[in-house]
């Protein structure tokens, strides 16, 4: 049980850092620091949107955009760090104890 939490841990933390990679892609391409056209940029591209978008719609669908900016990632990122200490600080112990 112990060695499945860290894997899951693991999991949300890989996943943070996709994250935060799909916000500075999406960054790059508004401000057209990258190109699109470019075939390595449109695959990675679109690999962090389908791996992101899931979790981000439902955000989206309840935070609404304040002057353009995007907050779901921020608050997808709190969610997931939240999950990710739950699981560290309050339950990975309990289960090693037992």
């Amino acid at each position: 049980m112990v060695a499945l939490l860290v894997v899951i841990v693991k999991i949300i933390g890989l996943y943070q850092w996709v994250l935060i990679i799909s916000v500075i892609l999406s960054w790059l391409i508004a401000f057209n620091a990258v190109n699109t056209r470019n075939r390595f940029v449109s695959v990675c591209a679109e690999f962090l949107f389908r791996v992101t978008e899931p979790l981000l719609r439902p955000i989206r669908r309840v935070v609404p955009n304040i002057g353009g900016i995007d907050l779901s990632p921020l608050i997808l990122y709190f969610i997931l760090w939240f999950i990710q200490m739950l699981i560290v600080d309050d339950i990975l112990p309990h289960v090693a104890s037992i």
